[in-house]
């Protein structure tokens, strides 16, 4: 056998293009089969929870036919992950959570199982679960981002800055903008004190940019640090400049190491008029500041905003601060069904799995 390298002829034209198209249709038709094979198992799981709901409420069964149930389903389909004790469980508070079958056909069935599990374990509220599953949906959110914005309250942070985008932008833009903003700002991932200073954590917040992004929100894109601003020769220097994909237009973030003093948004005034000048072009909308503080008087904060025709928001940040306690919950927790659906035989179930009704 000859050890020669076989020589391959040049593909025909067009070959390569060709190529990329097909590959294009291929993770295309796995990722609908994916999305397929997901939407039947969250809608089995639902039934399944459904069912044993009906049969405990209505018949009377007691909490020890889910562990029967849970051996009988295993040695029927042995190859088959998923019907431990406590997922079973999952499933009835699945089911329990979301007793609408159209909801949970048109909506949840776009979510992973590892999703739902997230939206359970740490919402105690329809309302709120409703709210992030149509966000995790919108934003294509992994069951690890999901769980991260539960935790850190987005929903409590969104469209909540001080702003004068009302005033300032036509309609539509100006709900979009007014939800793109939040406040506070999380930036417990810098690991910064209190004590830290601005350019402290301007330079941490670059380091760390994908984490800035995400708690930023979607539509975010950053253009960069300390962007030069050249004024009839003296130079000036923006913080931070991000461009927003959805809003079209430039998006400019000061910050202070304290309070907020109403004389902080001339020098945003300033900037903004330079950036609308030498920066955007004649097809973005007007470009946004926003005023990152370490603290603000709410009332102080309208009053300043209100003779102000650019717009601009005023929001707090967080360096550090503990996750709330009441987002844990009684359920078992979601790593501990992930172990169990990645191949765990469930024989280490707890007495909980008992004493549960």
């Amino acid at each position: 056998m000859s050890d020669q390298p076989v020589s391959l002829t040049p593909p025909p034209q067009g070959y390569a293009e060709w190529l990329a198209e097909l590959k294009s249709r291929i993770h295309s038709a796995q990722q609908r089969a994916t999305l397929a094979v997901n939407r039947e198992l969250v809608l089995l799981y639902w039934q399944i929870g459904r069912d044993i709901l009906a049969r405990q409420v209505d018949q009377g069964w007691g909490a020890k036919v889910i562990d029967r149930l849970a051996r009988d389903l295993r040695a029927a389909f042995p190859d088959m992950k998923g019907f431990s004790p406590r997922n079973l469980k999952y499933m009835r508070a699945f089911a329990d959570a979301w007793p609408d079958a159209e909801f949970v056909q048109a909506v949840l069935a776009q979510l992973p199982w590892y999703h739902q599990l997230a939206l359970l374990d740490k919402l105690p509220s329809a309302e709120a679960r409703r709210w992030y599953a149509a966000k995790a949906i919108e934003h294509n959110w992994s069951r690890n981002v999901l769980a991260m914005q539960i935790e850190t309250r987005l929903q409590e942070r969104s469209g909540q800055a001080v702003t004068n985008f009302p005033a300032t932008l036509p309609a539509p833009q100006s709900d979009l903008a007014r939800e793109s903003i939040k406040d506070p700002y999380r930036f417990d991932f810098l690991g910064l004190s209190d004590e830290a200073q601005e350019r402290e954590i301007e330079h941490a917040l670059v380091r760390h940019v994908t984490e800035f992004l995400l708690e930023l929100g979607a539509g975010f894109a950053f253009v960069g640090r300390q962007v030069l601003l050249d004024v009839g020769g003296d130079e000036f220097f923006i913080d931070l400049l991000f461009y927003h994909l959805k809003l079209r237009c430039y998006v400019m973030i000061e910050l202070k190491g304290g309070k907020f003093k109403p004389e902080h948004l001339g020098q945003l005034s300033f900037y903004l008029t330079a950036v609308d000048r030498q920066v955007k072009s004649e097809h973005d909308n007007p470009t946004i500041g926003l005023l990152l503080c370490k603290s603000k008087n709410k009332v102080v904060a309208e009053y300043a905003l209100g003779d102000k025709s650019q717009p601009m928001g005023v929001a707090e940040y967080k360096l550090l601060e503990a996750l709330p306690p009441e987002l844990q919950t009684s359920l078992p927790s979601i790593e501990q069904i992930e172990r169990e659906l990645g191949g765990a035989d469930g024989s280490d179930d707890s007495a909980e799995d008992d004493e549960e009704s």
